[in-house]
């Protein structure tokens, strides 16, 4: 799905040769810097780093990478994503599984402001509070942000900012596809979307990757209006892959209204602060085995 040879093409095209102290004429044709010029600056021959970029080198030193990383302007994520690349025929790790355990489960009710999910490295939604299924209007389960965000068109208008969420998605499924390459479902997610829209396919072949930490993010909601909230990616260390997203309004803001008046539909009794709504409550008697054993 991804590749180290790859991402060295895409991350040399980009770099400006002024920057890193190259002199260019109008007789320069290349896109960035030439293979030989990253060799020279890194410190390494041109025909180690033409093998890089064939996918013919296999296991490069930390050294080499640290180089590579500077002479191409890595930042953090880019240079992680560098070494796991580097690191794949050494160690493949393991697609994490889909389940979430029922303590999980009641964390997310206990969120009753804001809209809350916790979801996969494929972007599926494994499961929400109240407020995330009525802030996307339909079942959580089987909801996948990827394709809702590039194949659904008729859910297009949700997001607010539809070009920059983008971005974030081709991004984040860029760094998974470098830490599980083996993944299956993965993969076919990625053909499907590389199939089905043009945009995806686009930004695929640029090979940008972007870490899903916080931020803002806005939603145009059919009923409420414009909900310009913030959200913040928990990674949840003992359960790979899986992070808890929460998103909240500032107090005082249009968008606290919002979520209020959203939290409202639907309550027969008009109280948007049931102590346990029956949404995540059917998601714990799924998640409860049926022998009183507890899971492990």
């Amino acid at each position: 799905m991804d590749d180290l040879a790859g991402f060295l093409r895409t991350r040399r095209s980009r770099v400006d040769p002024a920057a890193v102290g190259i002199p260019t004429d109008s007789r320069r044709r290349v896109e960035g810097l030439r293979r030989e010029e990253v060799a020279h600056l890194s410190g390494v021959s041109v025909d180690y780093y033409v093998r890089l970029e064939q996918g013919r080198a296999t296991q490069p030193s930390e050294q080499v990478l640290d180089a590579l990383a500077r002479v191409l302007g890595l930042d953090e994520t880019e240079r992680g994503h560098l070494y796991r690349l580097a690191r794949q025929r050494r160690r493949r790790a393991k697609a994490p599984g889909g389940r979430v355990r029922p303590e999980l489960l009641r964390v997310l009710d206990l969120v009753a402001d804001g809209p809350a999910l916790i979801m996969n490295h494929r972007l599926d939604v494994l499961a929400g509070n109240r407020l995330a299924g009525l802030l996307y209007g339909r079942p959580l389960p089987g909801l996948n942000t990827a394709r809702h965000l590039f194949l659904e068109e008729a859910e297009r208008g949700l997001y607010a900012d539809w070009e920059s969420c983008t971005l974030d998605v081709v991004g984040h499924l860029r760094l998974a596809a470098g830490k599980y390459p083996e993944d299956p479902r993965l993969a076919s997610l990625i053909g499907e979307l590389a199939m089905g829209s043009e945009r995806f396919r686009r930004l695929w072949a640029r090979a940008d990757v972007r870490a899903r930490t916080y931020g803002r993010k806005a939603y145009r909601h059919p009923l409420v209006g414009l909900l310009e909230l913030h959200q913040e990616n928990f990674v949840l260390p003992s359960e790979p892959g899986m992070e808890l997203v929460v998103l909240s309004a500032a107090p005082g803001s249009p968008a606290e209204d919002g979520l209020r008046l959203l939290a409202g539909l639907g309550e027969p009794d008009g109280d948007a602060r049931s102590p346990v709504n029956a949404h995540v409550r059917e998601q714990l008697d799924d998640a409860r085995p049926s022998s009183g054993t507890p899971h492990r």
